[in-house]
């Protein structure tokens, strides 16, 4: 079996390393892949270890005719059985570029929403008639999709992107006295590139409802997080000297292993599947998320983490406080989130799943 995969791995090493760990797994177990992408990612050396092939060069625009005329002559040298897209400017040109081709398509899709049946330019992307699968990253994704596609709902499949222990075991916590927190503070962290989606505002709110002057932390880390909307309320909170703004980090799991709990306070039906959170819980850290989207697949309230209703800045106080007064109680759902990542949502199973997913289109 003959594998092209087109994706974006430019990001930090940890933000991609799930997805890119897929691919050098199916490479042992015998799947011929290829990967078309940026040489100089920081992810690219492992691929080559593990013997994949690397294509220097990823679209840049939307549609692109040079782009369309490069992927298509990939194809055709490589003979591949199957496509695989996992971003917009792959999924649009890689489209055009199979068009009379005998190679099977298929789209990723990692969020909510996006996509929907009346809106056009989806008939570029995941609608597009000449893709054959769509592989959703949840179930949650995988039921919106069914959604908008026609004929055959079977066409979407689904497959987690899994997380292994291992990679967590030799993880330095980051030292908090680089942040100016004192050392036995109660950390809460949130990591989101920052939409209104994500629902950073309500996560602010909350701490309103905490009793005051309670050693409790906010690390607030990720694109845009210094909003004009959430300064101001920062400013008016009654913790505003203990929320700190970090910004884009690459040292995202140090900040996670010097956590007390994680939280993703998302307030739409858009979290496909929460990246930081499976990152949290594999360091053992619990994580407390809303009742929206993918996350509640996997956190099973009042076991692995909390789960609680969206759009609540006082239900968030209050699980937030649950945990910092309970220590025996938060170190349990600690051990069972690691659990649930090595029996539920490990890279293993993710490897055979999509590996699976393959094989039903030849």
């Amino acid at each position: 079996m003959k594998v092209l995969i087109i994706s974006n791995y430019k990001d930090a090493y940890n933000s991609v390393r799930p997805e890119g760990e897929l691919f050098i797994g199916l490479q042992k177990l015998g799947v011929n892949i290829t990967i078309m992408t940026q040489s100089d990612a920081p992810f690219i050396p492992n691929f080559l270890k593990a013997g994949i092939r690397i294509i220097n060069f990823h679209p840049t625009k939307k549609i692109s005719w040079s782009s369309i005329q490069f992927i298509r002559k990939e194809i055709q040298k490589g003979q591949y059985d199957i496509l695989h897209l996992f971003n917009s400017k792959a999924i649009s040109n890689g489209n055009f570029a199979a068009i009379g081709l005998p190679v099977k398509v298929l789209a990723y899709r990692g969020v909510i929403g996006g996509s929907p049946w009346y809106n056009p330019n989806t008939y570029l992307k995941h609608l597009h008639p000449r893709i054959d699968g769509i592989t959703a990253v949840s179930k949650s994704v995988q039921h919106y999709l069914q959604k908008q596609v026609w004929g055959n709902k079977n066409k979407v499949t689904q497959f987690y992107k899994g997380q292994n222990l291992d990679w967590y075991k030799d993880v330095v916590p980051l030292d908090l006295n680089t942040l100016k927190i004192p050392e036995q503070s109660f950390i809460v962290s949130c990591i989101a590139n920052n939409r209104t989606w994500k629902g950073i505002n309500y996560l602010i709110e909350s701490a309103a409802f905490l009793s005051p002057n309670l050693p409790i932390h906010f690390l607030l880390i990720g694109r845009k997080m210094d909003t004009v909307r959430n300064l101001k309320l920062i400013d008016q909170s009654p913790y505003k000297n203990q929320f700190h703004l970090l910004g884009y980090r690459k040292d995202i799991v140090n900040i996670l292993a010097a956590s007390s709990i994680y939280i993703q306070p998302s307030n739409e039906h858009k979290e496909g599947l929460g990246k930081a959170i499976l990152e949290a819980m594999s360091l053992g850290i619990p994580p407390i998320v809303t009742d929206t989207g993918g996350p509640p697949e996997f956190v099973a309230d009042g076991v692995a983490g909390l789960v609680i209703p969206s759009k609540n800045p006082k239900k968030i106080a209050t699980a937030i406080l649950k945990m910092y007064e309970d220590n025996s109680f938060r170190q349990n759902l600690g051990k069972q989130a690691k659990m649930v990542i090595a029996n539920q949502m490990s890279l293993n199973n993710s490897i055979l799943e999509l590996k699976k997913i393959y094989e039903s289109y030849l």
